[in-house]
């Protein structure tokens, strides 16, 4: 289980201080998939970024399996995989090459290593795909491949950010099979995503953030009710819409 507790980030910005996160609470079990979704600058990056370790919270910390991030923050690397759709391929190796190389990254041993290869590439369908350079490979092959490279150390989280932006309808598909696959698997995702429709799709509950905070938080039928909109589109237009001395209550989170 992934936890964030009360993470706050404040960057100097000319002169300013800008709450970038201000005490942004969640949870995400084994075998969920959370939306984490807001307009720009809401806070999302920010966050994603807290919990893989790639910037240190002003106070609060993310947790996974027990090991905090305050305390534990390359434990807490090793147990998150990251896919996003500016994370590219090498091009002039081969896709063996790219996962040996990341999970020698992780840690794996040569015998472990060649387990996970083998039975990423049945799951994703890419065996016939490993020897050769990804200079030759589709954009949905290079795509397989960046998935695999995700999950060759096994991670028990996955923060997917903007997974399917820029791919066309059988691009989307394979991302969208692919957290069905983390979901049998039992891992807990995190989906940050501007495609309303599509995280309405794939995601077992939601976190809004706006204006740095986690306003809204539940199922998409906790959501309706508690909002009176029928759909996450609906609910967006009415935070961007509020002014900005309206007091916004974030709601009380797990």
């Amino acid at each position: 289980m992934i936890s964030a507790h009360a993470l706050c980030k404040q960057f100097q910005s000319d002169g300013r201080r800008i709450q970038a996160v201000d005490q942004v609470s969640f949870t995400v079990n084994p075998g969920e998939v959370y939306g984490l979704l807001g307009p720009n600058g809401a806070g999302k990056t920010t966050t994603m970024r807290m919990i893989l370790g790639l910037i240190k919270p002003d106070s609060g910390y993310a947790e996974i399996d027990g090991f905090r991030s305050d305390r534990d923050p390359d434990e807490i690397k090793r147990r998150v995989g990251f896919v996003s759709s500016s994370a590219g391929v090498y091009q002039w190796l081969t896709a063996r090459e790219i996962l040996n190389f990341f999970a020698d990254v992780y840690g794996l041993s040569p015998a472990q290593t060649e387990t996970r290869i083998t039975d990423l590439a049945q799951l994703l369908d890419v065996s016939q795909l490993l020897d050769q350079r990804c200079a030759t490979l589709s954009t949905g092959q290079r795509q397989r491949i960046n998935l695999a490279r995700a999950l060759v150390h096994d991670p028990p989280l996955m923060i997917m950010d903007e997974p399917t932006l820029g791919l066309d309808v059988v691009g989307s598909q394979i991302v969208f099979d692919y957290i069905d696959l983390l979901k049998r698997q039992g891992k807990a995702v995190i989906l940050c995503t501007h495609q309303l429709e599509q995280a309405q799709r794939v995601c077992d509950r939601f976190g809004l953030l706006f204006r740095s905070r986690l306003i809204l938080e539940g199922t998409l039928d906790q959501l309706r009710a508690e909002t009176g909109k029928a759909d996450l589109v609906e609910m967006f237009v009415e935070l961007i819409r509020a002014p900005e001395s309206e007091p916004l209550s974030p709601t009380a989170t797990t």
